[in-house]
């Protein structure tokens, strides 16, 4: 009988308040259909035309090797800046790599960069990101075919799409799209840039790393169109002891802040796209594997991995060529633009509705005393004009994802009576009056 009166307890509490409609907003429906598929097939046939794009490959040459092919790249960002009037920032990010076991040699790097300042917040910044280099068998085979028309074509497409679609409109946060080198040598370029933006000072927010998006066929001989992954770290990379300690008392071990990113991607964008699904996996990438987010990760920003769901081995990382009538090689055949598509709408989703939210809370607490029934949360009141108040999220432990939202308003303190800290995870939200919500944040405990 008690567990019946808490469940109708909190479904009032819910109903007490109003809440702005999270009905499809126009702007990111317009968005999504804008997003072509024939658009990313073009692209990545383009990224194929340069033979290889090894980040030890040719610079010079106008037509083949990594130089052509960033040089291209950011060719395509500057006309994307020109339609849109002028909006996106284009520039080479570049650096040295040192010697070491994928490069012989020092060897110039070159990231692709194109920023979208934020009317409001131009010093918070969403990342949008994948590689455009590639690989064939031999990591240092720089003068082989490697078409890299999957990895990571597809997410070098995807990204250049969505910054064709989002510089014609405006964000109040900023938002950059990333092209990196050297991923396929031991995560160069994301490493060097996501330092590279920790020293200046420039707060992320969060990354959207697209590595290996548009296959659909796998090894595992499964077929599988309707969903992709997203990875997340669990335990912060960036952590000291007394962290990791109010990590274990709390019992917040699936609560990290790309875990947080990774459920509102899967929130937002499910309300959105009606047959396809975003699948979490709460691992930080693949079974001791590694990309680009990583970097971000490593300097205690939050980042994601987005990948297809089901890999094939024979089409990663391989010669092109056929055996025993099997086809190898990451070609353009065996990339779905569609799917691709898709993929690149689940970003377009996210990115709208996170660099158009409030900020998250600040200085979130859960009020703590020796012993009681009830839960009270506390935050600051933001001065933010549009903000319309505030969502408390409530999941059980053992949930993946958030099972209960409730709008208190424009408060800056709740308290859920009779539901019990010892049972839910809690988080607080902020939203507008548009109905955007920033990212949920979680509070410490105070006594």
């Amino acid at each position: 009988m008690k567990l019946r009166i808490f469940l109708f307890s909190i479904l009032s509490l819910s109903l007490s308040f109003s809440q702005p409609a999270l009905n499809r907003n126009p702007n990111v429906v317009e968005i999504i259909e804008k997003i072509s598929p024939d658009s990313i097939k073009k692209k990545i046939e383009k990224l194929v035309s340069f033979h290889t794009r090894h980040s030890l490959s040719d610079t010079v040459s106008p037509a083949r090797g990594i130089g052509a092919a960033r040089r291209w790249i950011k060719s395509e960002l500057e006309r994307y800046s020109k339609e849109s009037g002028g909006k996106l920032k284009v520039e080479f990010d570049e650096f040295i790599a040192p010697p070491g076991p994928r490069v012989p040699k020092p060897t110039k790097m070159v990231n692709v960069v194109a920023t979208l300042p934020g009317k409001v917040y131009k010093d918070k910044v969403y990342i949008v990101s994948a590689h455009y280099d590639s690989r064939a068998g031999d990591v240092l085979d720089s003068t082989g075919f490697a078409p890299g028309a999957n990895d990571d074509g597809s997410g070098t497409a995807a990204v250049l799409e969505l910054a064709r679609v989002l510089s014609k409109y405006e964000f109040d946060f900023t938002i950059m799209f990333v092209l990196f080198a050297g991923e396929e040598q031991g995560l160069l370029g994301s490493r060097h840039l996501a330092k590279k933006l920790k020293d200046s000072g420039i707060v992320i927010l969060g990354v959207l790393n697209n590595d290996i998006i548009g296959n659909v066929e796998g090894g595992n001989g499964i077929i599988d169109n309707t969903q992709v992954r997203i990875f997340s770290e669990g335990l912060p990379l960036i952590r000291d002891e007394n962290t990791l300690r109010l990590i274990a008392q709390t019992g917040l071990e699936n609560d990290s802040p790309s875990r947080q990113l990774a459920r509102y991607i899967k929130d937002v964008a499910e309300r959105y796209l009606d047959n396809f699904k975003v699948k979490l996996i709460f691992r930080r990438d693949r079974f001791l594997r590694g990309g680009d987010h990583i970097s971000f990760n490593e300097q205690g920003f939050p980042a994601i991995r987005i990948s297809e769901m089901n890999e094939n081995y024979t089409r990663q990382h391989q010669n092109v060529r056929i055996e025993k009538g099997i086809k190898y090689g990451d070609i353009p055949e065996f990339v779905d633009y569609e799917y691709c598509a898709n993929v690149a709408r689940v970003n377009a989703i996210a990115i709208y509705h996170l660099a158009n939210a409030p900020l998250p809370p600040q200085n979130p607490i859960i009020k703590v005393s020796e012993l009681e029934y009830d839960t009270t949360l506390k935050w600051e009141l933001s001065d933010e004009e549009d903000l319309a108040g505030y969502n408390i999220c409530i999941r059980e432990t053992t949930s993946p994802v958030w099972e209960k939202k409730i709008f208190v308003g424009k408060v800056n303190e709740f308290t859920l009576k009779n539901v019990s800290k010892d049972n839910f995870i809690f988080g607080i939200q902020s939203v507008d009056l548009d109905g955007n919500e920033s990212l949920i944040v979680i509070p410490n405990p105070a006594r």
